[in-house]
């Protein structure tokens, strides 16, 4: 099996192949325009011997006549091979990003380990917009070279030392220029770090920007950024830095390049081995020479830019899974039931649990902790240390997380609402209803028009009903990024709406009331009881109102099971429940 690294490294040659018909096709134009491009300072001094030297009105008319046929021939040749290349960077950029999202959406995780969200965003435009660009580098690069060649033929055929001069000094000006990309690549990589980081750590602050205010952290939130900012500046001007010192020196040795052609055609042409209109193709041809190897000095930096950006991506590409094996099918039909032995992982110390299927399990504990990494094993988010998860009898390690992720769906107390309409958030089916504007939204109870019976049952267990008719417009009301609009308790109802509204055969639910004032938390915990009849349903949580309409409830105390029994016996029989749920 190849490692994550290669298989990394090959999803990034795949994207620049992806792309080579179309890249190919630009680097034919290309080469076309360069043949022609070098072919005129060819011409304009056959024009000179034949048609001014001799005074010959009729050549010079024909001649001219062919000059202009060349330059549309240029144009529409740089229009269609520029387009194409274009093009094939953008698709290229754009299979990256789709290679990059998926491997973050894997149900296998890991991509998102030590890395800030805004720092992934930064990885997947960013980062591949330049692997992207390797495309067109590569095309300007062969349009560069068939432009070097057609002159070094024309001069060796018109004079054997301009020629030689051409193909023995072309290949060390590309060496050189090749060695002075090194620190533009170190630097580059070092400003896509800092910029990413920064991006990062933005996105975070804009996050929590609440919780800064209630703090009243603005400022040291301030000072952060500020100095994550400067970090990520003072990156951006050293690889800038690298950047013109590298085209600076290269632009210096393409001069003294082109200056050492004019001399030795200069006195080629005074010793007589050279013609007036010789000596005039030979300057021309040095002058033209000067953008083909500007060309290689940007391809240059472009290929250093790339590099250092490939290097970042292939990182997520082959970024290791969080949890690995698992091709089995999930067992069909899924009955529910869960089964933990010997489980340790951080909070759980051996945990021994068997959650019956189609049953309301609570689970209470006195360690958060324990809780958060009980939830990431359920979700098989990590394989525990030791011991094993079970679904219906099946190790969760044997399952396919893809599938496992349908079965068993853990409903995390810090999930996010996305940037669209309360009614989108519940259910994807009803973004493009949501679309369609305020207008055609029914007001009389807050539902967007045509919701299907099961959005509207969850919309009423979770209590999301009442939080849509307080709203402008209704579920076709906008949330806000993060569902910002709403209070707290709003937002935790439109989250279990969701996770009710996806009716998963197991749902694991994590504190989602503890927002929400009693009154409303008890008639949610009836409508989640209500609509989970008969299906596996656990409720980590140590809120009374939900424990109370459990059909069994475990404390874990210590990270082993501490008590069992129904909410009321462990109220009467267990002190350290009481103190757990009840202080």
């Amino acid at each position: 099996m190849r490692s994550g690294e290669q298989s990394g490294r090959d999803v990034l040659t795949r994207s620049v192949r992806g792309q080579a018909r179309r890249v190919g096709l630009g680097a034919a134009l290309g080469c076309v325009h360069q043949l022609g491009e070098a072919l005129v300072p060819v011409l304009i001094g056959v024009v000179i011997d034949q048609a001014v030297a001799g005074q010959d009105a009729g050549r010079l008319a024909l001649w001219l006549v062919v000059l202009a046929v060349m330059y549309v021939a240029l144009s529409w040749s740089f229009r269609l091979g520029a387009r194409a290349g274009e093009r094939g960077a953008e698709e290229a950029a754009h299979t990256l990003r789709l290679a990059i999202v998926r491997r973050v959406l894997d149900a296998r995780g890991g991509a998102e380990e030590g890395r800030l969200p805004g720092e992934l965003a930064n990885v997947a435009t960013e980062d591949a917009k330049r692997v992207g660009a390797v495309n067109m580098a590569l095309m300007s690069g062969i349009w560069a070279v068939a432009g070097i060649t057609a002159s070094a033929v024309w001069l060796l055929l018109t004079s054997v030392p301009l020629g030689l001069i051409v193909l023995l000094g072309t290949p060390v000006l590309l060496w050189l220029g090749h060695l002075l990309s090194k620190p533009l690549e170190r630097r580059s990589e070092a400003e896509q770090d800092r910029a990413a980081h920064a991006s990062g750590v933005a996105a975070d602050l804009v996050a929590g920007l609440r919780v800064l205010k209630g703090l009243g952290a603005q400022q040291a939130a301030v000072e952060r950024y500020r100095r994550t900012s400067r970090a990520s500046l003072a990156a951006t001007l050293r690889a800038a830095r690298a950047e013109s010192w590298q085209t600076g020196l290269v632009l210096a040795l393409t001069g003294g390049f082109i200056a050492l052609i004019a001399l030795v055609g200069g006195r080629l042409a005074l010793d007589g081995s050279l013609t007036l209109g010789q000596l005039v193709s030979a300057v021309g041809l040095a002058l033209f020479l000067l953008g083909p190897l500007e060309t290689f000095a940007w391809v240059n930096a472009e290929l250093a830019q790339g590099r250092a950006s490939a290097a970042r991506v292939a990182e997520v590409l082959a970024a290791r899974p969080a949890v690995v094996g698992g091709q089995d099918p999930v067992p069909d039909p899924v009955r529910g039931e869960l089964r933990l032995r010997g489980v340790r992982l951080g909070g759980p110390d051996g945990v021994d649990l068997d959650l019956t299927a189609g049953r309301l399990t609570g689970i209470a504990v006195t360690d958060p902790a324990c809780a958060e990494a009980l939830l990431r094993c359920l979700g098989r988010e990590t394989d525990p240390e030791s011991g094993s998860v079970e679904l219906d009898g099946v190790p969760l390690t044997r399952l396919d997380p893809a599938g496992l992720r349908a079965a068993v769906l853990v409903a995390a107390h810090d999930a996010v609402l996305f940037d669209g309409s309360l009614a989108a958030n519940v259910t994807p089916e009803a973004e493009a209803e949501a679309r369609s504007g305020p207008a055609e939204i029914a007001e009389a109870d807050g539902t967007a028009e045509g919701t299907d019976p099961r959005t509207e049952r969850a919309m009423a267990a979770a209590h999301a009903d009442e939080v849509a008719r307080s709203l402008p417009h209704g579920a076709a009301t906008g949330v806000g990024e993060g569902g910002r609009s709403l209070s707290g308790g709003q937002r935790q109802r439109v989250l279990l709406a969701r996770a009710l509204r996806a009716g998963p055969p197991v749902l694991v639910v994590h504190d989602p009331t503890t927002a929400v004032d009693a009154v409303t938390e008890a008639r949610i915990a009836e409508g989640l009881r209500e609509i989970r009849r008969g299906r596996t349903t656990v409720v980590v949580t140590n809120s009374p109102a939900l424990l109370a309409v459990a059909d069994r409830v475990v404390l874990l105390d210590g990270g082993r099971v501490g008590a069992e029994g129904t909410h009321a016996e462990l109220v009467q029989a267990d002190a350290t429940y009481r103190t757990a749920v009840l202080a």
